[in-house]
């Protein structure tokens, strides 16, 4: 199966569709992404399309609503989480400015700390 990614004038993701492997073929049975975008715009009648894939082979990540594809670093970027991350270029995602210490810990963006959750009783 293929995944693409219909972005808005803004570059953000508005929806994914899946479309079968035959659909993105050329005329040779090669696997192309221009053939799967002209088949989405088809369908759609129009839009701007991206591939993108489950196993992050390509684009670093599968793009979801409200991801932001980004042309220079051609990947998809998820919406920012707190206003003190920052975007890990080699991933294009989005790192707290401490470690996560594993366990159960929330982020707090006031304490710009990990903090322990508290046990349900």
């Amino acid at each position: 199966m293929a995944h693409f990614a219909e972005l808005d004038e803004n570059s953000i993701v508005k929806r994914v569709w899946v479309i079968s492997d035959e659909d993105c073929k050329d005329a040779s049975g090669k696997e192309s992404e221009a053939v799967g975008i002209a088949f989405c715009e088809k369908l759609a009648k129009g839009g701007i399309w991206k591939q993108t894939s489950y196993n992050h082979r390509i684009r670093k990540n599968y793009a979801g609503i409200g991801y932001k594809y980004d042309s220079v670093r051609d990947a998809f970027i998820p919406p920012k989480p707190y206003p003190s991350w920052s975007l890990n270029e080699d991933t294009c995602k989005w790192d707290p400015p401490v470690p996560y210490p594993g366990g159960f810990y929330y982020w707090s963006e006031p304490d710009l700390a990990w903090l322990p959750l508290d046990p349900v009783t």
